[in-house]
């Protein structure tokens, strides 16, 4: 894998009700997948995407990885992420604050 030091990783997280899990999850491999990818390749300085679940905790996550914070920043004004947000709330799910952390090393 590339080195990541001095690049951003970008991590959301939302957490929804027990009862949506089978839901959440067909929505991230479907919905989510098929309106998210093709705009992320088109942003300038992706390092890579991730999206997964937590079927215990109830939670969805996804981490990027970006050269700088201003690339990092292209997320959030995406259109396909912002209208994704909006799908997934309205079953829901409740996102916390995003972070854009500079990476100060790795292993």
């Amino acid at each position: 894998m590339e080195q990541l030091t001095g690049n951003v990783v970008r991590v959301s997280i939302g957490y929804f009700p027990s009862d949506k899990t089978e839901q959440i999850e067909a929505m991230t491999n479907n919905e989510f997948k098929n309106a998210v990818v093709p705009a992320v390749k088109k942003l300038n300085g992706n390092l890579g995407f991730y999206v997964g679940i937590d079927k215990q905790k109830h939670a969805i996550s996804n981490v990027s990885f970006w050269q700088s914070q201003e690339d990092a920043a292209q997320m959030n004004t995406l259109k396909e992420m912002l209208d994704m947000k909006v799908v997934f709330e309205a079953v829901g799910v409740n996102f916390i604050a995003i972070t854009n952390a500079t990476i100060n090393w790795e292993v």
